[in-house]
């Protein structure tokens, strides 16, 4: 650590922080209004902090706080993700500068008798002068709150929340975009510096600086940054996210990390000092440690190595502190296309390697940071990340590092971004190669004839398998054990790590993989990432199972259930699966991976097993799933708002994306085209024309659809005997048709359950390319049977992944398994989840 100078000639430094809509302290009815299972989030902190509420509470009674209410919002903000928090952890910064500017001037006598007055806040500003000018000039705070001018006009409670903490923040400014409307369509844009006048007991503004149009042109939270940057000052500026916290110890640390700027590390000074943060919400659930173990060791250990010895760092994190000279000539701290730069902080690694900067990281001083605590919001912010780095690929940033990094540098940087997401989605394209691989040798008849000419077949299958469940299991876990070992010794190492395993974080990281594959390989395919707001509020709250399929029925469950009948079948028709220890043995890890997507969502949801809400969770799917709605209609209430949602990214996508879609589609074929030669009506036969023939059965049913379904549209409502009658015909019809194929035809009742399993992805076959074929089929009568199909396959896919989601909930002791599993760092802190996830309060 280099050894710091006094506060005068220390270098001066801003920290700036993005603020759009988020939190900014808990608002009294916010914090005493229970959610749908009896719960506020005052009851659960209480629980969750038991021996602060109760330090809070006597500190109330000795002290006679003034403003009660304020001072609760403010406990309970401290301890969420709130804007007051980070406000507070970044303030901190301000206090230990005036400290230290007192230290530098002060004589020992002066310091015995000047300790409790430097303490206090209030005191060191009224007595204290000298130490207030020093501190204001090295140190400002810049909130960029975008839509702060709109919050005033309209006068959200926001607006005055924001206004009390420049009040009682000397150092704090607010930045914000004001927009002057002249006439009937002309409009003015300038981004205003407001700050708090002691003095005049008001806000005054500071600076105004006209832009050229409307600032959002590209993505938001990069815009909101870049407006603000022109009003920081000093040599440095520290870029901090709404969902950080700070100490009073690490920021007297800060003095010592600016200094960095001046040691030359290689050939160079550094432009970005790296900074090791603290996930701080790790406790919270089973859920919030995994992805705070896998963070810090990306943080800590990750970053390290990136630094030194393979100098490929990037800004991956927002306590990182820049040199602000340097990049302010050079574009700012971020990018802002819109699409492209959806993971924004990475650009400005890229531009500071590219343009000859030099990037550390220091881990004498941490930063706190906050994380996603539930599934749903960790999954979002995984699809972000995922189809960032899928559009990091298009981008001529990493193009040009392509060309100009030596081959060593480029592989570390291969690995560090993209390469990650894309061996991701190889683990995954090779899962689907080696099943669909193994369906087609045991459907052609292939495997039979392997199995009797070699004898080598089933340990190859064997070990195909070990090597699937180590790279979908336990490696992703492997850099988080490494960095335990060297944070906390081998042993808690080792016991973390069995302890993650019996909390089912295996499901975790598989289910995690499944988000990045998919979001990342649909990114190259079509495009079209967008960011996705996550959230970071306290999740006790029960999701609801519509809500959970409409999240991840593409991503997930979808493809599960694909290769579930994959395995089934292969199970049914491959000579080698008969003998079942070696099918168990080939396939336990595919079948690992296809109960973690499809199970994982209620595993690690909030009373997920719990039998009424099951029962009530499937009625509302049922209502979402028929639902028909309008044109407003919001995608949470209606199925066919959220499926033409859920299909936008192939109207943006090009001829070669739709080209590429038909062809992956056609692999659903393959299993009418495999199956219908099993079948005992074909009596063995393998001429093209019985496949051709097969089709026969896809019209039928797709006849009978229609028929009913026109039917119904048409006399189910007025003229209910036609519409029973017409039921009536084509039921009788369908059992006369079986009745003849078995007593005439070689057809068997085995033959009609292989024949759904086979004709049941051919038609989602045919609705994928249909969908592909949006543009000239809408305008068509094909289409409304098109959307009708496939809200019956949507339907379907729903009872499946609900089946063993109803059967564990009925099961007795289930769900308090679950939420042993769940909750199990809160329970050995002695806290009470039972009565918050039942809404019991006793107190």
């Amino acid at each position: 650590m280099p050894r710091a100078p006094n506060v005068e000639k220390m270098m001066a430094f801003s920290v700036l922080t993005p603020y759009y809509d988020e939190e900014v302290c808990f608002g009294k009815e916010n914090l005493r209004t229970p959610n749908e299972d009896g719960i506020s989030i005052l009851f659960y902190l209480q629980k969750i902090y038991e021996d602060e509420w109760r330090n809070f509470m006597e500190r109330m009674k000795r002290e006679g706080m003034e403003d009660k209410s304020r001072d609760l919002r403010l406990w309970a903000s401290y301890r969420g993700q709130t804007l007051s928090r980070t406000v507070r952890g970044m303030m901190y910064y301000y206090r230990a500068l005036k400290m230290l500017a007192y230290l530098d001037s002060a004589s020992e006598v002066d310091i015995r008798a000047g300790t409790q007055e430097i303490a206090s806040h209030h005191s060191s500003r009224r007595n204290n002068r000298q130490e207030y000018g020093s501190a204001l000039m090295k140190f400002t705070y810049v909130v960029a709150c975008q839509v702060y001018g709109q919050h005033k006009a309209k006068g959200d409670p926001r607006a005055d929340e924001i206004l009390h903490l420049m009040k009682n923040n000397e150092a704090l400014r607010v930045a914000y975009v004001d927009e002057v409307h002249l006439g009937r369509d002309e409009a003015e844009y300038y981004s205003v510096l407001v700050k708090y006048d002691q003095e005049q007991q008001r806000e005054v503004e500071v600076y105004r600086v006209r832009l050229p149009g409307p600032l959002k042109l590209g993505e938001g939270k990069p815009e909101n940054q870049n407006h603000a940057f022109i009003f920081t000052r000093g040599d440095a500026v520290q870029t901090i996210d709404m969902n950080q916290d700070n100490s009073f110890e690490e920021a007297l640390k800060m003095r010592n990390l600016l200094e960095e700027f001046k040691v030359h590390y290689g050939i160079r000074r550094p432009t970005i000092l790296g900074v090791r943060e603290n996930i701080f919400t790790g406790s919270v659930s089973s859920l919030a440690w995994f992805m705070s173990a896998q963070e810090t060791s990306f943080v800590t250990l990750g970053q390290r190595v990136l630094a030194n010895p393979l100098k490929i760092r990037m800004h991956y994190g927002h306590p990182d502190v820049f040199d602000r000279f340097w990049f302010m000539p050079r574009g700012g701290v971020s990018k802002a296309s819109r699409l492209i730069n959806i993971s924004e902080d990475i650009f400005a690694g890229f531009n500071c390697t590219l343009r000859g900067g030099n990037v550390t990281h220091h881990e004498y001083i941490q930063v706190g940071k906050g994380r996603d605590v539930g599934l749903n919001q960790i999954s979002m912010f995984e699809a972000k990340v995922a189809s960032g780095n899928g559009e990091q690929i298009l981008s001529r940033d990493v193009y040009r590092l392509g060309h100009r990094l030596d081959f060593f540098r480029m592989l570390s940087f291969y690995y560090t971004t993209v390469g990650f997401f894309f061996n991701t989605m190889v683990v995954v394209l090779t899962v689907y190669s080696f099943l669909w691989g193994r369906l087609y040798l045991a459907l052609s008849g292939i495997e039979g004839y392997a199995m009797e000419t070699s004898k080598n077949n089933k340990a190859f299958g064997v070990i195909l398998n070990q090597q699937f469940f180590i790279q979908i299991g336990l490696f992703t876990a492997l850099p988080m054990v490494v960095e335990n070992s060297l944070e906390h010794g081998f042993l808690p190492a080792v016991w973390d790590f069995l302890t993650m395993q019996l909390q089912l974080a295996s499901v975790f990281y598989t289910f995690s993989m499944g988000t990045r594959a998919h979001f990342f390989g649909r990114t190259i395919l079509h495009g079209g990432a967008k960011y996705r707001a996550t959230g970071r509020g306290f999740v006790v709250q029960h999701k609801s199972f519509a809500e959970n399929y409409r999240l991840y029925s593409r991503s997930h469950f979808v493809k599960a259930i694909e290769l579930g009948v994959i395995l089934i079948v292969y199970a049914a028709h491959s000579p080698m699966a008969q003998d079942s220890f070696v099918y168990l043995a080939m396939t336990l890890s595919s079948w690992f991976l296809v109960l973690s997507w499809i199970m994982a969502p209620f595993v690690f949801n909030p009373s997920g097993f719990d039998w009424l809400k099951t029962v009530y969770d499937f009625e509302d799917f049922l209502n979402w799933i028929w639902y028909k709605g309008g044109v407003f209609t919001k995608a949470e209430h209606s199925w066919e708002t959220w499926w033409y949602e859920e299909q936008d990214h192939l109207r943006t996508t090009g001829l070669w994306g739709k080209l590429l879609e038909i062809i992956l589609d056609l692999r659903y074929f393959m299993f009418q085209y495999g199956v219908v030669y099993q079948l005992n009506i074909t009596g063995g036969k393998t001429s093209i024309s019985v496949y051709l023939l097969s089709w026969i059965y896809m019209i039928a049913v797709m006849g009978i659809y229609v028929v009913m379904m026109y039917a119904q549209e048409r006399f189910a409502a007025k003229e209910h005997i036609k519409y029973r009658l017409t039921q009536l015909v084509v039921i009788s019809m369908t059992v006369l048709v079986l009745t003849l194929l078995l007593d005439f035809t070689s057809f068997t009742l085995l033959d009609l359950v292989s024949s759904m399993l086979a004709f049941v992805p051919t038609g989602w076959g045919l609705i994928s390319i249909a969908l592909v074929l949006r543009p000239f089929l809408e305008s068509t009568v094909v289409w409304d049977t098109v959307v009708s199909l496939a809200r019956i396959y949507d339907l379907l896919f729903g009872v499946i992944v609900m089946a063993p989601v109803a059967l564990l909930s009925w099961l007795p002791g289930f769900q308090a398994m679950q939420t042993r599993i769940l909750f199990n760092e809160a329970f050995s802190r002695g806290l009470q989840i039972s009565r918050i996830l039942s809404g019991k309060k006793t107190n």
